[in-house]
Order: C-alpha cells, then sequence, then structure tokens
C-alpha cells in the first residue's frame, strides 16, 4: 500500500461518509414525509401474495417490457444496479490495496464472469437508454414524446452515473489483468481481457480506476439524498415497494372498480361521516393516503402513461404523469409545514399551529406553498388545474402502462369526489346527470315506464320479472342506454332475438331497474353512487333472494354495467355472477345453441371498450364473435390494452369536450384507416361515440356514407338469421358465395396500406 493508495483511498471514504449522511437522512425524510399521508390498512397482505408479484415484476420485467424496446435495457441496468452494487462496494478495499477482492468467491471464475456481463450490460444499456431518450426527444417529437414535460438533466445524470459506473467496473478488472494481479479465463473475461492486452501495467492505474467507480456511486447518493423529488433516481429503491403494496394483492393493475372512498383508514360511511373530521376525497395532499404519497414518489418520469393517454393525445392539457409529478413537487415542498404540524380546516383557518408566531422556524416556500389551493386555475395558483381533472375519461391507459404500479385513476378521482362533494365545483353539464339520476334513475332523465319501450318492435315476448325467476337462467339487465338510446335500444334487441333463439331463458327488471351509479361515481359524487348501488342490490338481492349465490347470474352489454356490477356491487352487499353479452354469446356459438348459417360480406374493425377491455381483461369473446360471424376482421393499430378509448367515460359522455381534438374523431379516423364497412364494439358509450365520430367524418366527406357502428351482436345475428346465398352453378364447395361488399369501391387494406401509421412503442 503506497502514498498514492492511501490518498486514494482516504479521498474516496471521507466523501463517502459525507454523501452516506446526506443519502440516510434523505432516506429517513422521505419515510417521514410519505408517512403524512392518510392511513390504508388495505395493503398489509396477503404477504406471500404480495410478494410473489413483487418478484415477477421486477426480476421478469413484466411490465416494464410492455415497451419491448425498453425493457431489455432497463433489466440490463436493473441486475447492474442491484449485483452491481457489491462490486461497486468492492472498490473501497481496492483504492488502498489493487490486490483487494472480496473472499471467498472474488476469484472465482462463475463470479469474474457475472461481474462481466454487469459491467457490460451497465454500459450498453445506459447507452441503450440515452438513445431511446434522445430519438423521442420533445423537440423531435413535440406534445407526441412521451418524454415532454419530463427532467431530462435529472435523467442523463442518472444515466451517466449507469454508465460511468459499468466503464469502473470494467476499468478496474482490466487494470488488474494488465498488472498481473488476476488471470482469468477468456470465457470469464471476453472483454476485459482483450482489453488488457492495449492497457499498461499500472497497479496505480487500478486505485485511480476504483476511485472514479466509487465516486460515481457517491455523487449519486449525495445528489439524491439532497433531492427527494428524483424520482428516476429514487425508483430504484421506492419501486420495490410501491409494487409490494399495490392496490390489488393478487397483482393485477388498480383498474375495474375504483378505490372506496376514504377516511381514517376506513371506507367512509356516510351515515355516520363528519365533514369536520372525515376526509371526503382529496382537497388537500395531505388528504391522499401514504400509497399515493409513496405512488408521487416513485415516478421515473418514463411518460409510458402519457404517450397512452387519449387526453393527451388530442391536446388536452391532461398529462397522468405531469398530474403525478405536480403532486410529488407540491407534496415535497408543503412537507415541512405538515411536519410541523400545520393543519387547516375545512374554511382555510389554521387549527394546527398556535402562538404568536405559528409559522417560525418553517422555510417560507413550505408556509407559501400550504396556501395553494389543490384545484384550481392557476392564476389562482392551483396546483391541478381543473380542466386537467375532468378531463380524464377514466380510460386506464395510463395504470395499464405504468411499469411502477402508479394509480392515477384513483387519485383523480378521489380529486373528483371532493370537487363535487365539498366544493359543488363541477363542469355544469354535470348538474343535469346527477339530477336526473338522482330523481328518474337514469342519466337521460327518462321515466321508468318506458325502460321496456325497446321490446315493442319485437317479434315475441320478452319475459318481465313478477315476482318470481321461475326457469329464467339469467336476469337480463338491459341498462339505461340499452333502454332510453336509440342507437343502443338496437343492441338491446339483438342480444334479446340472440337469446330466443338460442333458447336461454331470462328475464328483465324493466321499471325496476335504475342505473348501476357509473357515471355518478366517475364523476366523483360517491353519495349519489351508494344511493343507487344500495337500492340496485337491495331490488336484486330480493329477485336472487331463492337462488344459492353461485347461481345468481346477470348478463348486460353495457360495459360500465358490467364492471360496476361485477367489481363494485360486492362492496355493498351485491354478490352475482355477471357476465357480458359477448361472453355469453360466445359461449352459445360454442355450444352450437347459435349457429351462423351465412357469413356477412363486411369488412370489420373492432373497438375495445375500455371498460371491457382494459378495465376487465376481455379481448377474446367480442373478436371470436366477429369471426363467427364470417366477417373480415381488421385489427386497429391501437388496440386491446393499448385500445384507444371513445371519450365517454369517466362521465365524459355528458360533458362537452371544448379542447384539442375530440377523442372519438381521432379514435374513428384510425378506425377509418383499416376501410371498414362496419366498426363493431360491445359497449353502447363508445358506439355512440363513434357514430357521432362516423358521422362527423361523413359531413367531412372523410368516410362513406355506408360507414356504420354496430355491437358485435348484430353482426352475429345476422349471420344467424341470414339465409345461405345460392351456390352458382359450377361452384365448388365450402361457404356460400357472399353478396357484393357494400364498399367494393373502397381499396381493402390486404391490397394496400391504410395509411394509418403503426404506434411506436418508444414514443
Amino acid at each position: 500500500m503506497g502514498a498514492l493508495q492511501i490518498t486514494v483511498g482516504v479521498i474516496g471514504v471521507a466523501i463517502s461518509i459525507v454523501a452516506w449522511i446526506a443519502f440516510v437522512a434523505g432516506v429517513v425524510r422521505m419515510v417521514r414525509i410519505i408517512r403524512l399521508g392518510q392511513p390504508d390498512g388495505t395493503r398489509n397482505g396477503p404477504f406471500w401474495s404480495r410478494l410473489g408479484t413483487l418478484i415477477k415484476e421486477f426480476a421478469a420485467h413484466t411490465r416494464m417490457n410492455k415497451f419491448r424496446h425498453v425493457g431489455p435495457w432497463h433489466w440490463m441496468v436493473m441486475w447492474g444496479f442491484l449485483i452491481g452494487s457489491l462490486v461497486w462496494f468492492e472498490a473501497y478495499g481496492e483504492t488502498f490495496d489493487p490486490n483487494f477482492h472480496w473472499p471467498v468467491f472474488g476469484a472465482w471464475e462463475p463470479w469474474l464472469l457475472l461481474v462481466e456481463l454487469l459491467g457490460l450490460g451497465t454500459v450498453v444499456g445506459g447507452i441503450a437508454l440515452v438513445i431511446i431518450r434522445q430519438r423521442n426527444h420533445p423537440r423531435r417529437a413535440d406534445r407526441q414524446s412521451r418524454f415532454q414535460g419530463s427532467n431530462f438533466k435529472q435523467a442523463y445524470f442518472v444515466e451517466t452515473v449507469v454508465i460511468v459506473e459499468g466503464l469502473g467496473i470494467l476499468g478496474v478488472k482490466a487494470f488488474k489483468i494488465s498488472s498481473g494481479i488476476e488471470d482469468p479465463a477468456l470465457w470469464s473475461s471476453f472483454v476485459t481481457r482483450p482489453l488488457a492486452e492495449i492497457l499498461p501495467a499500472s497497479t496505480a492505474a487500478v486505485s485511480i480506476t476504483a476511485l472514479v467507480k466509487l465516486l460515481s456511486g457517491i455523487i449519486w447518493l449525495l445528489v439524491v439524498g439532497r433531492t427527494l423529488t428524483m424520482g428516476v433516481a429514487w425508483h430504484r429503491f421506492s419501486a420495490f415497494f410501491n409494487i409490494y403494496f399495490k392496490r390489488e394483492a393478487d397483482g393485477g393493475v388498480a383498474l375495474g372498480k375504483l378505490k372506496p372512498m376514504m377516511s381514517a383508514g376506513k371506507p367512509l360511511d356516510f351515515e355516520e361521516a363528519d365533514p369536520e373530521k372525515d376526509v371526503f376525497g382529496a382537497g388537500k395532499i395531505e388528504d391522499f393516503s401514504w400509497k399515493g404519497w409513496l405512488d408521487f414518489t416513485t415516478c421515473t418520469e418514463c411518460g409510458r402513461c402519457q404517450s397512452q393517454c387519449p387526453a393527451w393525445n388530442t391536446g388536452k392539457p391532461l398529462s397522468p404523469k405531469l398530474v403525478i409529478t405536480q403532486l410529488r413537487d407540491h407534496a415535497y415542498a408543503k412537507a415541512p409545514y405538515l411536519l410541523a404540524g400545520g393543519r387547516k380546516d375545512v374554511t382555510g383557518e389554521e387549527i394546527g399551529l398556535t402562538g404568536d408566531n405559528p409559522y417560525a422556524g418553517i422555510d417560507v416556500l413550505a408556509i407559501a406553498e400550504a396556501e395553494r389551493p389543490l384545484v384550481a386555475a392557476g392564476d389562482d395558483g392551483g396546483v391541478i388545474d381543473p380542466d386537467v381533472l375532468w378531463s380524464c375519461t377514466t380510460c386506464g391507459a395510463c395504470v395499464e402502462q405504468c411499469p411502477v404500479d402508479i394509480e392515477h385513476v384513483d387519485h383523480i378521482v378521489d380529486m373528483r369526489r371532493y370537487q363535487v362533494m365539498i366544493e359543488s365545483n363541477f363542469p355544469s353539464e354535470l348538474n343535469g346527470m346527477f339530477k336526473n339520476l338522482e330523481n328518474k334513475g337514469n342519466p337521460w332523465g327518462q321515466n321508468a315506464k318506458d325502460r321496456l319501450a325497446w321490446t315493442e318492435d319485437l317479434d315475441f315476448e320478452v319475459p318481465v320479472f313478477d315476482g318470481d325467476l321461475g326457469e329464467a337462467e339469467y336476469l337480463f339487465w338491459v341498462g339505461c342506454a340499452g333502454a332510453f338510446e336509440d342507437r343502443a335500444k338496437k343492441t338491446t334487441r339483438a342480444v334479446a332475438e340472440l337469446l330466443h333463439i338460442a333458447d336461454v331463458k331470462y328475464t328483465v327488471l324493466g321499471p325496476e331497474e335504475t342505473c348501476t351509479g357509473d357515471p355518478a361515481r366517475r364523476a366523483g359524487n360517491e353519495f349519489l353512487f351508494q344511493m343507487l348501488a344500495q337500492q340496485n342490490v337491495e331490488v336484486l338481492n330480493s329477485v336472487f333472494e331463492d337462488r344459492e349465490p353461485g347461481n345468481r347470474k346477470i348478463v348486460v352489454t353495457c360495459a360500465h354495467c358490467f364492471n360496476t356490477l361485477a367489481n363494485e356491487y360486492p362492496e355493498v352487499g351485491g354478490k352475482f355472477e355477471v357476465v357480458h353479452h359477448t361472453q355469453l354469446l360466445n359461449r352459445l356459438v360454442r355450444e352450437k345453441r347459435l349457429v351462423p348459417v351465412a357469413p356477412i360480406a363486411d369488412d370489420v374493425t373492432y373497438h375495445d371498450p375500455c371498460y371491457l377491455g382494459r378495465h376487465n381483461k376481455i379481448y377474446e369473446a367480442p373478436r371470436e364473435l366477429i369471426g363467427a360471424s364470417g366477417a373480415q376482421f381488421r385489427e386497429m393499430p391501437r388496440h386491446a390494452d393499448r385500445s384507444m378509448c371513445c371519450g365517454a367515460g369517466g362521465a365524459r359522455m355528458w360533458m362537452e369536450e371544448k379542447i384539442g381534438k375530440r377523442i372519438n374523431i381521432d379514435r374513428v379516423d384510425e378506425a377509418l384507416g383499416t376501410a371498414p364497412s362496419k366498426i363493431a364494439t360491445g359497449c353502447p358509450f363508445c358506439r355512440v361515440m363513434l357514430t357521432d365520430g362516423v358521422t362527423a367524418r361523413q359531413n367531412d366527406g372523410k368516410a362513406s356514407e355506408k360507414v356504420e357502428v354496430v355491437d358485435v351482436s348484430q353482426l352475429l345475428l345476422e349471420a344467424v338469421k341470414r339465409r345461405p346465398q345460392p351456390v352458382p352453378v359450377g361452384a365448388g364447395g365450402g361457404l356460400p358465395a357472399a353478396v357484393a361488399d357494400p364498399l367494393e369501391a373502397d381499396t381493402a387494406t390486404d391490397r394496400a396500406p391504410s395509411g394509418t401509421p403503426l404506434p411506436t412503442e418508444d414514443k
């Protein structure tokens, strides 16, 4: 150990002590800040299920690999950080003694191979991530870049540290070989051994390179310890906890049902709730649960959520990523005030800090931050602009894509809940919808006696519940749209006719049916949802009172009704076996109870409803039905879990779309790019929005007048009821000849490209 090694080693240790103190202090402060959130006891178990999810998601990168061109590179960097940390700690000894290595396994050939792979993977992975970030830089793609609004300086700092650390790992090993300290086999050092051939023999170089390797980590510790809002760095630690504590213990994403309205860690009981004490949604940053604060902390600003958001992609101010980062920055800026005991009542009066000078010792910036309203226009100092809050369709694309399991939709709805129930501050169009739900039991304000009007044109009798289910196997939940909306009535009639043809015993409630409450809940009116849900559960439980729990079957045509009945009603005592009509019809086709007799001559593309697809993972049944009908199926570029929203969810169906391009127009443009004669879907909300979009494009002269939006059930009914076309004389066997394509003049995409570009995964 020479003077150089002692000097280098002492420098490394001295700086390291300062960095570790800063880092540990940062961790302690971060934990204290996260604990400022409301309690949430639903995240505690089961341990093994949650641990299994954690191991699967980080080891196999199951969610990160949703962007396949990014996943492998990030996987290399992740393991380089985790296992490479052991190599990094080795540098403490190498600065003092170039011959140092870990005892027992430090000279073991398999370990040397692993070190080689870690160093190489870290360098290659880090460079690849920089290239991906550069190729998708906002200066090139502007709003289309998923990195728009991300902090590039922080990202490049982290990626630089990653690359330097990887080079340090390889450099130390190469200089050890060139200096004769190590003599590994080529198979375990396939990069560093050839590199050592051109490097000088220098034990001093070993110690200096070890210091460089050490400093890369030390500087990282120092910077992140003093910058708690650097999610691109802190997610290396917090992501493990965020994944473990995700809402669904079985590993599912936070979609389907919404998070219940919580106060003091328990679901809020409106009959006993006290606005002076209980939390109604999120009106202040401290109203979010500790898991919400952990979400804010963990965001890596990768922008995957932003790239999938229908609002952002049509020029709206909403970016799920920016919502989370704005909440994070506000939370950490306000934290000193909250940690000091600051608290305001519902009128905004300070009740937490008292005395002649209550704000003594608190950062003035934290005090100023405490005065900011959580939701208000930018001119009023709001953290989240109302246009941002109400642009969300709750489609769940952000939650589906987030690699660290942030629960964007739950947080947005929590803010809506406070705005609706406490502030009475919401888009004026919702006022009529709320009143219609409360007074008429449906968002259209129609009379309950008209709920059976859709049956009038049928040539068979639709059974209506009269107090006894009798032989009925299913209760057919028609839904408000299916009963009152003219286009949705066609779906209802088609399903009823198919069930009649298949001899499925069913009944409908008729005037006893009311809205499930989905639009009220997504709009934030939790009280109205609870009222409607309890009313419906009481009715449904009385209908099924003589049936065993496993034999309480409901079939629905509305994706929103399906989600609410299946996923949210169990919370209020309604446990039923709920199936979507596409699932039931698909089973009937497989059982040969519905037999398509002639293929329909249509080119069909299918739009995945968000609340059927992403929220409930039903993708195959509708597509199989389209195939069964004999139609020529054409998939849109954005489909399945990446499907583009129609724009109706989150109660947006009843709100005007005044900013940017209309979401339904954007989706219709993509559908028209496949040159379809029909656009099929499985939700009445989607059908309304897509029909309006097609009509707009027809008026613009950009779509054929013959393009039609239909439900999947209508395609099947047409195939089941159509008479087979006569086989021309001399024709061979096989399917009957199809009638002429009504859009024969349109060029099919199997002959010419549609012009609709495939989505670039790394945008």
